[in-house]
Order: C-alpha cells, then structure tokens, then sequence
C-alpha cells in the first residue's frame, strides 16, 4: 500500500498526472505499477488503476489478472472498479476513500447517481438504436467453436 500511496505523490511532485498510484501483486512480488496520466497522455481513461492493469497484463501476457491483488492509492472510481472487476483480480486494497478524492477535487459521486437513473433522464444524452444488424456480433459469436471466454 505504501507504494501505491510513494508512487501518487511522486506522481503529483513531477507535475505527470493526479494524486493516484495503484500496484499490481502476484504471489507477493509486484507485477506492474501504474500512476495517473489522464493530463499528460490526453486519455480519460489513464486512470492509476487502468495503467497498472494494462501493465501488468502485458507482463503476464494475460488479459486477466487471477492470483493478483490490486494496492490502490485510493477508492477507485466506477470505470477503474469495472476495469478491475473484468481483469478478474483476487483483491482489492485502497488507502484514501472515495470521499477523501472528492474532498480534494476529484468527485464521482454524479456517475454512481447516474447509473442509477434511467436513460432517458441522464444528463448524458442516451439512446438505444433498434438497428436491424445489432445482434450480428453476438450471432457470429455464438457460433464460433474456437473462442477464448472471457
């Protein structure tokens, strides 16, 4: 945990990205590290959590992480969660809370209210398309024979 809070504040000293550092774990040696570089990389998606998980990935030569813990400088926001929930990881640890990051600039709290509410009521513009095609990927998929799951 210690390093996931070192490599957050490091982060913020250098002036690369936010207040946020996650480290991936495997049979208690680290794997991969990850800082926040949504500034830096243009990328919304550059999330501690996220850059640790596609590290780490990489160095497994895996797209999931079971077996893996996951040491977060902080309550992960609801894509970060998502991102860890698909890697399949073992565990999560986080230091500061949700309401820590949002004290200090960084408040998700309106995405949670917003998956909550139906579509046609969020502030993001949301529209399901009836297309005539929409379930041709999930046919031709579920007729393959040689498919990894996931």
């Amino acid at each position: 945990m210690k390093m996931a809070i070192d490599l957050a504040s490091e982060n913020v000293k250098s002036g690369n990205g936010g207040p946020f550092g996650a480290v991936v774990v495997k049979d208690g040696k680290i794997v991969a590290t990850g800082v926040n570089t949504v500034t830096t990389s243009n990328d919304p998606t550059a999330h501690a959590e996220v850059n640790a998980i596609r590290n780490a990935c990489e160095k497994l030569d895996s797209f999931q992480l079971d077996g893996c813990e996951i040491y977060s400088s902080c309550e992960p926001c609801p894509m970060c969660l998502g991102a860890i929930y698909w890697a399949r990881a073992d565990k999560l640890f986080f230091a500061a809370t949700k309401g820590d990051a949002a004290n200090a600039g960084f408040d998700d709290s309106f995405i949670y209210k917003e998956m909550e509410i139906p579509m046609q009521n969020r502030k993001l513009s949301t529209k399901a398309v009836q297309h005539i095609d929409r379930l041709m990927p999930f046919t031709l998929w579920s007729k393959m024979n040689e498919k990894i799951a996931y």
